[in-house]
């Protein structure tokens, strides 16, 4: 898939910060090509997917070119190691737990949540959007 999907942390519906150490010791193993300066990673499992991940600030993190299987796989454990959200643009945002909807800013609220733990289930919420 070629559109940008975000991984987020919400606190009391403000952005928090993600452990971005913890993010790159989940994601440099699957690293097949960095560039330092933008802080990009291409990231391909052993399935043969692959994404490109943008560290954009503090706050976020960018997964675009997105493959299938492997990258959920992937992507759902890192937002358990985060705990963090899946913003989909113009779809669902994923939370992991249904009390994680408190956390949430106003505006994610008032569009559609999907509770999805697994690659698999992030992958179906994807597609159905």
């Amino acid at each position: 898939m070629s559109f940008d999907i975000f991984v987020c942390r919400f606190e009391n519906g403000e952005p928090a910060t993600l452990d971005m150490k913890a993010a790159h010791e989940l994601l440099d193993p699957y690293a097949v090509a960095r560039d330092p300066e933008t802080d990009f990673l291409l990231v391909s499992t052993a399935e043969g997917d692959e994404a490109g991940v943008y560290f954009n600030n503090p706050t976020g993190i960018t997964f675009n070119r997105f493959g299938r299987d492997g990258i959920m796989d992937l992507l759902a454990a890192l937002l358990q190691r985060l705990d963090a959200v899946l913003v989909v643009p113009d779809g669902p945002t994923m939370i992991q737990r249904d009390e994680d909807r408190e956390l949430l800013p106003a505006s994610l609220m008032d569009g559609p949540l999907v509770v999805a733990r697994t690659g698999a289930e992030i992958d179906r919420a994807i597609r159905a959007s």
